[in-house]
């Protein structure tokens, strides 16, 4: 019997990168011999996450297409169609049963030229708004494997699996000791503890308002974990100095984030799929500040979602630099607040999605 080979395509951030990892380690797990094909775009953060996690990985010369007026988009349409080359060549080679598409770059012309291939796709939707490749190609996908409800809007109805989003079983499938995770970052237990988290590269105007309001940390004597992203580490530590307050603990990227999420009494974070994925694994009180120049604004749907069920408490980005502080004080002097939050984000989690789009992608083959 020969050996089954997919390709996975995802990635430019985490949140299309660990849930295509997500899936391999889940097909693994159930087919061990299976050979897995990781495709990336150039220079972006797949290229080093997906080695580091044991998987091989091509990089096509893709990017995005800018909004707004940019001279990077006059190369879009000559970069498209080398990517499109490069992965029609890819697919001949590698002979792959099946292609999965995570969402990135790189995502689209793999997935499009499996199709001219006639090789099987299935795309992992992550959000509650699909982006504009996601719902074109949906049409010729084997199967669409959804993290929200409704999505019939944008997809054949008898298309769409609700699965829910893989996150990192690896890191959320045992939860910690809160002590531990506590002592883990140097904190104290008689203390409220914030884990601000703006995604894994990090989120401009969410450090600048934290940035902005750290005497109110100190002030309060409320500990702080903040995931600044590469960007802004520096600037956070020359900050945090100045301030003198040692409940403070700034990190450019958390690789143990269960610690974290465990530590902390509340979460604030962007509204991104698989950061709300995790989040609803992980229970605990939530300030969602989506992302507002996301494609569809996607991020706030995301957040409304939750919203509706309160399940989360919403600050839209502008409001962030007044309203933060007033709504952790608030939410940190709550009690029953943060009960009602931490139950209701519980019960919109879905487990083991990995597991099922894993078996999925199988039965297909």
């Amino acid at each position: 019997m020969p050996k089954l080979k997919v390709i996975i395509s995802g990635g430019g951030t985490g949140g299309h990168i660990f849930p295509a990892l997500a899936i391999a380690g889940a097909l693994k797990k159930i087919a061990p011999t299976t050979e897995i094909l990781f495709v990336g775009a150039k220079g972006k953060m797949e290229m080093e996450k997906v080695p580091d996690s044991g998987y091989p990985i091509i990089g096509l010369w893709i990017s995005g297409f800018q909004r707004s007026l940019s001279l990077s988009n006059l190369l879009f349409p000559i970069k498209l169609i080398v990517s499109m080359i490069k992965a029609l060549f890819l697919l001949l080679k590698f002979k792959p049963a099946i292609v999965i598409g995570t969402g990135g770059y790189a995502s689209g012309p793999v997935l499009r030229a499996a199709t001219w291939l006639n090789i099987p796709i299935l795309i992992q939707e992550q959000n509650n708004f699909p982006g504009v490749t996601n719902r074109i190609l949906g049409r010729k996908a084997a199967c669409i494997c959804t993290a929200f409800k409704g999505l019939e809007t944008y997809f054949p109805k008898e298309k769409i699996l609700l699965t829910g989003n893989p996150i990192r079983e690896d890191i959320f499938g045992n939860k910690p000791d809160r002590l531990e995770a506590l002592q883990t970052y140097g904190l104290e237990d008689d203390k409220p503890v914030v884990f601000v988290v703006g995604g894994s590269q990090g989120a401009r105007s969410i450090n600048h308002a934290i940035a902005a309001n750290l005497a109110f940390f100190k002030e309060k004597k409320i500990q702080l974990i903040w995931q600044t992203g590469k960007a802004y580490y520096h600037t956070a530590l020359k900050e945090t100095e100045q301030i003198n307050f040692t409940g403070i603990k700034v990190f450019d990227f958390i690789n143990t984030i269960n610690m974290a999420f465990e530590a902390a009494t509340v979460v604030v974070s962007r509204a991104g799929a698989i950061a709300i994925s995790e989040l609803c694994r992980v229970g605990k009180p939530v300030i969602l500040i989506p992302f507002p120049y996301a494609a569809g604004d996607h991020q706030t749907k995301n957040a409304l979602a939750l919203k509706e069920k309160h399940a989360a408490i919403l600050i839209p980005d502008a409001e962030i630099s007044k309203e933060l502080t007033i709504q952790l004080d608030l939410l940190l002097a709550d009690k029953e607040q943060q009960k009602l939050l931490s139950e209701s984000i519980t019960l919109m989690a879905i487990p083991n999605a990995a597991d099922t789009i894993a078996r999925k992608i199988l039965s297909i083959i």
